[in-house]
């Protein structure tokens, strides 16, 4: 399908899996419309639709991901809008958060204004930009939040930078509930991290390497909750990486506190272990921890008190990547294998039904954030997807269309692709 056709479009005898709607139907049709969702096509739009068969398919809303970096403005040696969303697409989100680590950094609303217009001319996927929480992600001085939520970004954060003093994340906080923002924080203390290369532990201690312990995650995890509930604001906690920050989470969320979580695909599927060769393809930020700390975010993530699964995209040049471990950059091209491995991880190895996956691809980080996605509501914007569960299959470096080349899952076996993706009804991604 050209991506320019907008014609009806009907996709029969699927499994349709719709969280938000509590929707699970072993075989189902969808229908949509001039772009939007509705429950039914007349005889003359059926006439002329497209007609997809979604025998031993599964559809259902297109994937929000909460946290990725798409290069733009500043950082196109890396990625590009163009190349990114593409990237997007073909791991089947329809919508995706990006960061504001650009050049310059997105502080101001000139920069914001500038991603918007690259987006609406390249992207091929819905971009909702977000804001700096502080000037230059520094830490120091507040950026103008009132006046990057009018040119449209949808949250603030620092990234991992992280805001290290607790008085200004407190104002920060208070700052961003008076323009209803949410606050993402990349949970973090840098006095106990700096110069660490991969998760402290045992592997690190053999690799020879230095470590960033579970404490430096968990203690901004334990102060961001206690900020939040002294402020009443909403602070969604980035790509945790500890069992032990999934237990002070699953305490905020009995107290019924504003406290949002997500974790990346990858910390659902691998553990420190896989550093053993040095693969600088796996240095990520948080960093991969232990077996007890995988186990526990995939239990956080069943029972709900992580709410979202998120890429953490982080591309970075293949030069770049192509050194020593310890002088290598903290980052990950994950955008195109994010439901691979993470259906690899949580459904294909049983630990829960593929429902709960797409609910925590869907429905889940849409509500974090507020946002009018995850959904096949009818009347809502026709994004979909289409997935084949069954399927296993190996990523290789020519099936990815991401700008970066640091995808650390190709050449590893994965069950579970992302067949086709539609955005407001049209086709983005498939054949």
């Amino acid at each position: 399908m050209n991506p320019a056709d907008n014609s009806p479009l009907w996709i029969r005898g699927a499994r349709v899996i719709d969280p938000s709607a509590q929707r699970d139907e072993a075989k189902g049709d969808v229908f949509a419309l001039d772009g939007k969702f509705v429950d039914q096509l007349s005889a003359a739009d059926q006439a002329k639709a497209r007609v997809i068969d979604g025998t031993g398919l599964v559809v259902a809303p297109g994937f929000v991901d909460l946290n990725c970096r798409l290069g733009e403005p500043g950082r196109t040696a890396r990625e590009t809008i163009r190349t990114g969303t593409r990237a997007a697409a073909a791991g089947g989100f329809t919508t995706v958060v990006t960061m504001p680590d650009s050049l310059p950094a997105a502080d101001n609303v000139g920069t914001i204004q500038l991603l918007r217009e690259i987006c609406s001319r390249d992207a091929a996927v819905r971009v909702l930009p977000t804001g700096t929480l502080t000037k230059g992600h520094e830490g120091k001085a507040l950026a103008p939040l009132g006046t990057m939520k009018k040119a449209g970004v949808v949250a603030v954060t620092d990234t991992t930078s992280g805001v290290q003093n607790n008085e200004i994340m407190r104002r920060a906080l208070e700052y961003a509930a008076m323009f209803d923002l949410v606050v993402l924080d990349h949970c973090q203390d840098s006095s106990m991290t700096d110069g660490g290369q991969m998760h402290e532990g045992a592997w690190s201690l053999r690799l020879g390497l230095r470590g960033l312990p579970r404490a430096a995650e968990e203690i901004v995890v334990s102060s961001d909750c206690l900020l939040a509930e002294l402020t009443k604001a909403r602070i969604h906690l980035q790509h945790l990486s500890s069992g032990g920050s999934a237990e002070i989470v699953r305490r905020a969320k009995a107290k019924q506190l504003s406290v949002t979580a997500e974790v990346s695909a990858l910390h659902l599927l691998l553990t420190d272990a896989a550093l053993a060769n040095y693969p600088t393809s796996l240095k990520t930020n948080p960093p991969l921890r232990e077996e007890a700390d995988r186990l526990a975010l995939i239990a956080a993530l069943v029972d709900g008190t992580i709410d979202a699964v998120c890429s953490d995209h982080s591309p970075c040049t293949a030069t770049e990547k192509d050194c020593e471990f310890d002088l290598a950059p903290f980052g990950a091209a994950t955008l195109e294998t994010a439901f691979a491995a993470a259906h690899t991880a949580l459904v294909a190895a049983g630990h829960a039904d593929l429902s709960v996956l797409i609910a925590r691809l869907t429905h889940g980080p849409a509500k974090a954030l507020g946002l009018a996605a995850g959904t096949l509501k009818v009347g809502a914007l026709a994004d979909l997807v289409i997935l084949d569960a069954k399927a296993a299959w190996t990523p290789a470096k020519s099936d990815l269309v991401s700008k970066s080349g640091n995808n650390p899952l190709v050449g590893r076996a994965l069950t579970g692709r992302v067949r086709a993706t539609f955005v407001g009804g049209r086709q983005v991604f498939g054949a």
